[in-house]
C-alpha cells in the first residue's frame, strides 16, 4: 500500500516583536504566570501530533519582554506542541533558576523519582486538559495529582468552552490544596456572567480551592484587542476572589493565525480595565504568584 500521507501542522504566528512599554506602572516584583517556550528548534522537535508548530521562543526572548514590561519572572507551562515530554521544560528551568517556575505536561507513566527531580527545577504544577483541546495532551488524571500533591504541587485545567461545568466536581475532589483554572477558565466571554458556566466557576471559587489565570483573552472570544466583552468576566473575579488570581500573558500567543496579534504592552495595560485598584493589581501581580509558586529569584 502507498505510504500515507499526513498534512504537517500550520506555522503558528509569531509573537509582536516590538513590545511597548506599557502606560500602567508594573509593581516591583511582578510575575508573568503563563508564557510557553519553544526551541532550538534543532534540539527540541515538536510532536508529530501537535496541532502547531512554533519559530523559536527562547528563555532570553521572554526575558527581553520581561524588562521591557517591567517584570521580575515568569512562569513556564510546558507547550502542547511537545506532547507529554517535560524534557523540554525541565532544560530551560535549569539554565534559569530562579528567574523561571515551571508546570509540567506529564505522562501517565510519570515516576516519583521524575517527579522529584522535576521539583527540584521549580515544577509547582501539573497541567491537565479537558477532551475539548486537540493533540498529545494529558487529560485529568486522580492518579498523577495525588502523586503531585505529595509534592506540594497544584492541578492546573484548561477547560474548553463552557465544559467546566461537567469537570467541576471531579476538580473539587482531588487531592491537591489549589487547582488553577487556565485562561478564564476558557469560559466563552459572549456568554456574560449569568452564564451556567461563569456561575459555576464562581460557586468553585466560594470554595478556596480554586484559582483562575487573568490570561488569554483571545482565548475566551473571537474578538481583537481590548477584548471587550472579557472585561465582565474579569472585574467579577476581581470581585469574587483577588487573593486568588494571577495574570499572565500566554506569549507567544501560539494558534492565532488569522488573527490580529496583540502587542505584549497593550495586553499588560489591560489590567487598569480588569483591574482598576492598584492594591488589587500588586496582589495579583506579586503576591499571589508567590503564594501559589513560592519564591522567585536569583
Amino acid at each position: 500500500m502507498p505510504e500515507r500521507m499526513t498534512t504537517p501542522p500550520p506555522l503558528t504566528q509569531p509573537p509582536d516583536r516590538a513590545p511597548r512599554k506599557p502606560a500602567t506602572a508594573c509593581p516591583p516584583g511582578a510575575i508573568d504566570c503563563h508564557i510557553h517556550l519553544f526551541g532550538p528548534a534543532a534540539q527540541y522537535p515538536f510532536h508529530p501530533d501537535s496541532k502547531y508548530v512554533s519559530e523559536d521562543a527562547l528563555p532570553e526572548m521572554h526575558m527581553h519582554l520581561q524588562d521591557t514590561l517591567g517584570l521580575a519572572g515568569a512562569v513556564v507551562v510546558s507547550g502542547a506542541g511537545y506532547g507529554m515530554n517535560p524534557n523540554h521544560l525541565a532544560a530551560m528551568l535549569a539554565l534559569h533558576p530562579g528567574r523561571f517556575k515551571g508546570v509540567a505536561l506529564l505522562p501517565e507513566d510519570v515516576t516519583p523519582a521524575e517527579l522529584q527531580r522535576l521539583d527540584a527545577l521549580g515544577v509547582r504544577g501539573a497541567r491537565f486538559v479537558s477532551p475539548g483541546h486537540r493533540g498529545a495532551l494529558p487529560r485529568l488524571s486522580p492518579r498523577i495529582a495525588a502523586m503531585v500533591a505529595e509534592l506540594g504541587w497544584h492541578v492546573q485545567f484548561y477547560p474548553a468552552a463552557d465544559d467546566l461545568v461537567d469537570f467541576a466536581d471531579a476538580l473539587q475532589a482531588l487531592p491537591n490544596d489549589a487547582v488553577v483554572l487556565d485562561h478564564f477558565a476558557a469560559i466563552p466571554a459572549t456568554g456574560g456572567v449569568d452564564q451556567p458556566a461563569f456561575q459555576c466557576l464562581l460557586r468553585l471559587l466560594d470554595t478556596g480551592k480554586f484559582w483562575v489565570k487573568l490570561s488569554g483573552p483571545m482565548r475566551c472570544t473571537p474578538d481583537d484587542m481590548p477584548y471587550a466583552d472579557v472585561t465582565p468576566l474579569a472585574r467579577a473575579l476581581v470581585r469574587a476572589a483577588p487573593e486568588r488570581l494571577v495574570w499572565g500573558t500566554d506569549w507567544p500567543h501560539v494558534n492565532m493565525n488569522g488573527r490580529a496579534m496583540p502587542n505584549d504592552g497593550d495586553l499588560f495595560d489591560l489590567l487598569t480595565e480588569w483591574v482598576p485598584d492598584a492594591a488589587v493589581r500588586q496582589r495579583v501581580l506579586v503576591d499571589n504568584p508567590r503564594a501559589l509558586y513560592g519564591p522567585f529569584g536569583s
